[in-house]
């Protein structure tokens, strides 16, 4: 049995879609070969918070924690609903008020590459105490937030034990980098940054085929593409919604804002009237003040359903419920790399799924080899119509399907089989 070291920021009882992926591996680790010890923070400030998750965690693991110092606490004392959607990775308006502006311009510049970087020399002493006793065969950071991969550079070369730097999502081309307002030399600092984590590593695994090719013209490290995934349902006989829904699980950022799909929606409402009395948007998570904004003025105000919030558990029961699946991403060169988490979820749901994205999106790629649904450009409107009646159509037929393709690649036991192996050539090496 190969002991590993994961040293992640998050972790039940967080919610969202950054702690799944590190907690469903560590389910699975066992099973083939991996013992995980997991280092997590001790008091941590999570935006959201999912009890669910905490029932995952196997009970047979160690897990080891140790105080990070959260400066949102501090601000969030002050300015609590601003510093909470700052915190959150959310900007819920496309013009930051001034206080806004000056929170991104501390956290870029200041607190680099995040503000979690003050947890990474008393992680260093406190892993270093630990590993001198107890020596594992591999040590695995992952980030967002970025900072703990320097934890792993700083371990690397005092104890030279094979490290795995696993990115979730891009560090210095994420969508939100360009909006820190960062110095000439504050960027110079996240570029260096980046680069002596991705040539110090022995090994990165990354969620997306773009986010490799990326940080193959940066370094000559190995890189793995091993994406997130889905746990096959436990919901029994899942009953569909009996209105034509269209959902959307997780946030809405200002800029995640498919104008083209709300004036598309308003004008098949206007001209169909069987499709006004049939359809419904519901959106399930935080979603941005502007978004609503538009929604309410091209006239969905009464088919829209905010849900705010809801746990893992509840998302899944809607995923498998609704008629049709939206998924969003910014129309953003930088997005083309991200595929959310909840795409695995939405193939597993067995539901159509209407996505919009840029062109050239990983996400489109795996919706044409999946089956599984269509993929819009955010000038497609004319397609875009075409396909919502086509569904509708469908829908009142009692035929709206998505044909079985098999999925089994993206389960999460497959996935984990797959980093277990790319952790044992690791610790053979």
């Amino acid at each position: 049995m190969n002991r590993v070291l994961i040293i992640t920021y998050y972790w039940p009882p967080a919610g969202g879609p950054g702690v799944q992926r590190w907690l469903h591996f560590v389910r699975y680790f066992k099973e083939f070969g991996i013992e995980p010890v997991v280092y997590i923070p001790q008091n941590a400030h999570y935006p959201l918070v999912d009890a669910s998750f905490s029932k995952l965690v196997p009970e047979d693991i160690e897990i080891l924690s140790h105080p990070v110092r959260e400066p949102h606490k501090w601000a969030q004392l002050l300015f609590k609903k601003k510093t909470k959607r700052l915190s959150s990775g959310i900007i819920t308006k496309k013009k930051p008020s001034p206080l806004e502006k000056a929170m991104l311009f501390i956290r870029g510049n200041f607190f680099i590459p995040d503000a979690r970087i003050s947890w990474v020399v008393p992680s260093v002493s406190y892993l270093s105490d630990y590993l001198t006793n107890n020596p594992v065969q591999a040590i695995i950071t992952t980030g967002p937030p970025h900072s703990l991969h320097l934890v792993g550079l700083q371990l690397r070369k005092q104890f030279r034990t094979p490290w795995l730097a696993d990115f979730r999502d891009p560090w210095t081309t994420i969508h939100y980098h360009s909006q820190l307002y960062l110095l000439k030399r504050a960027a110079r600092k996240h570029k260096r940054l980046e680069r002596e984590v991705l040539d110090g590593a022995d090994a990165i695994t990354v969620t997306s085929p773009t986010t490799k090719n990326e940080f193959s013209n940066i370094t000559n490290t190995s890189i793995h593409v091993v994406t997130n995934g889905f746990e096959p349902s436990t919901i029994p006989n899942q009953e569909l919604d009996t209105r034509f829904t269209l959902v959307h699980i997780g946030s809405l950022l200002s800029e995640r804002n498919p104008s083209v799909l709300w004036k598309t929606l308003a004008k098949l409402i206007a001209e169909h009237p069987e499709f006004r009395r049939s359809f419904q948007l519901k959106l399930a998570g935080v979603v941005s003040d502007d978004i609503i904004s538009e929604i309410k003025s091209a006239g969905l105000d009464d088919h829209l359903v905010l849900e705010g919030y809801v746990p893992h558990s509840e998302a899944i029961r809607r995923q498998h419920a609704a008629q049709m699946l939206l998924l969003v991403e910014m129309d953003r060169p930088e997005t083309r790399a991200i595929i959310p988490g909840k795409l695995f979820e939405y193939l597993a749901a067995g539901r159509p799924v209407i996505a919009l994205g840029p062109s050239g999106s990983d996400v489109e790629n795996i919706l044409r080899e999946t089956n599984s649904g269509n993929f819009f450009h955010y000038n497609d409107a004319e397609r875009l119509e075409q396909v919502l009646l086509r569904n509708f159509e469908l829908y009142r037929q009692g035929e709206l399907l998505v044909e079985e393709v098999s999925l089994t690649k993206y389960s999460r036991r497959a996935l984990t089989e797959k980093m277990a192996a790319i952790l044992k050539s690791l610790a053979s090496t």
